[in-house]
């Protein structure tokens, strides 16, 4: 990586490469820290975590609830699956006129796009945990006479979990990149709208600049999501590990 980083100075420096389409990263570290002394990425940065932690509780609890349901009622299922599996594959962002037209242009619409993005990728996977629960699990449960209570802390949270865990970690990043779509398009604070500014006034290490705190926040949030899952089902770490 540090290789290919002092390639790309080098040649940005000497001008074999547009400055102007590929600035050199020693220029964007310049633009990176004044825009951080600046407070305007403390700014961008708290308007796009707002709306992706917002639209991704509303989107994601929803979802998760109604998977829960769909994997132990087959009658709900079948009564909602088609549903789902029809608005899945539809692109989220192309639903942005008409969640306009419903909530208005501001922060509301915002949240609800990242809400619907969020949803479906957590409904589906955790559907299928309780799905692939064995069924020997309910039939113990049912010899000790458990109750439905129990079933549910006992065996479907737990069974189920994994799959939980990973729609969430896939609606994690479905839903940035809707945030950062929104914002390109209707948001005037966000880092969404630090990249349509930077290609506005073609200062394309803002651009670069933008880019980097993005690809870091998702790593960072993909990272805690793993220590998570880590914490909360260390029996699958132990699995793989044997």
């Amino acid at each position: 990586m540090a290789g290919w980083l002092l390639v790309w100075e080098m040649a940005a420096t000497r001008r074999w490469i547009s400055p102007l389409f590929f600035p050199a990263p020693t220029t964007i570290l310049r633009t990176l820290l004044a825009y951080s002394a600046s407070g305007k990425l403390v700014a961008d940065l708290a308007a796009t975590l707002g709306r992706l932690l917002m639209g991704l509780m509303l989107g994601g609890s929803m979802g998760m609830l109604l998977g829960l349901l769909m994997g132990g009622s087959p009658r709900l299922r079948r009564l909602v699956d088609p549903l789902v599996a029809a608005m899945h594959p539809i692109p989220k962002i192309s639903l942005l006129p008409l969640v306009l037209i419903i909530f208005g242009l501001g922060e509301s619409s915002r949240v609800v796009l990242v809400a619907v993005a969020s949803f479906f990728p957590t409904v589906i996977n955790t559907m299928t945990g309780v799905q692939q629960i064995p069924p020997i699990y309910y039939e113990v449960a049912a010899n000790y006479q458990a109750s439905p209570l129990t079933v549910f802390r006992r065996i479907i949270i737990p069974g189920s979990l994994p799959m939980i865990l990973a729609g969430w970690r896939i609606a994690l990043n479905t839903a940035l990149v809707i945030t950062i779509a929104v914002e390109l398009i209707t948001a005037r604070e966000g880092l969404g709208a630090a990249i349509w500014l930077a290609w506005q006034t073609l200062r394309t290490e803002h651009f670069y600049a933008a880019l980097l705190v993005i690809a870091v926040l998702g790593l960072g949030s993909n990272g805690l999501l793993h220590l998570l899952s880590a914490w909360l089902i260390p029996w699958q770490r132990q699995d793989h590990s044997t």
